[in-house]
């Protein structure tokens, strides 16, 4: 009898320890989410927050040493064609300069509209940064991905509303982005890079 209470009483005790260690680690995988994300990219660190909606990773290239970091936004909604994926702005910069800035729909382009002067296809987009909007046409990669102009860029870093309406296999979408927050000082530090009002 004696023995029975003695292995119910560890029983309890070690189902209690592990709901306690369990509820610990759900904690603080969701206090990594709040904060930090989980990089998609092999040899790059986790992400950390870049204020607002914005996240940061950084990563070193193996062979030229050379220092990159890549902000990250998401939309604030999914597109028909993807429910799982929402779409998202990277801007890629290495050695405290700009590289690149990309747009990922993540939907499937529609056909690109029209040759750019050097023969890449092009896809025009309407832009919405704040209260102003504007056509924009940008280079058509990979039917997944738009590389955006360095002047969308700089407005949309600055603005409180960033909207991108583009034309998916599907049909004419709109990506919904809140980009207010971003820590600007790191932004200019990493990239060389400032807001400009459109």
């Amino acid at each position: 009898m004696k023995v029975a209470r003695l292995f119910n009483s560890k029983n309890r005790c070690g189902l209690a320890a592990g709901t306690l260690f369990a509820s610990l680690i759900l904690m603080a995988v969701s206090a990594f989410a709040q904060e930090g994300a989980m990089s998609p990219y092999q040899d790059e660190k986790d992400g950390v927050s870049a204020g607002g909606k914005w996240m940061e990773f950084q990563s070193e290239d193996k062979m030229t040493g050379a220092k990159k970091a890549r902000f990250e936004l998401l939309s604030n909604n999914y597109l028909r064609e993807d429910p799982d994926y929402k779409p998202r702005v990277e801007l890629v910069c290495t050695n405290g300069k700009y590289e690149r800035a990309d747009f990922n729909p993540g939907a499937r382009l529609g056909r690109p509209d029209y040759p750019g002067f050097w023969g890449q296809p092009k896809m025009e987009v309407l832009v919405r940064i704040d209260g102003s909007h504007d056509h924009k046409g940008w280079n058509w990669e990979r039917d997944r991905i738009l590389a955006m102009d360095k002047g969308t860029l700089r407005g949309a870093i600055g603005a409180q509303v960033f909207n991108v309406e583009v034309r998916t296999r599907t049909g004419y979408a709109i990506a919904e982005f809140s980009p207010g927050g971003l820590n600007l000082d790191e932004v200019r530090h990493a990239c060389d890079l400032t807001p400009h009002k459109p």
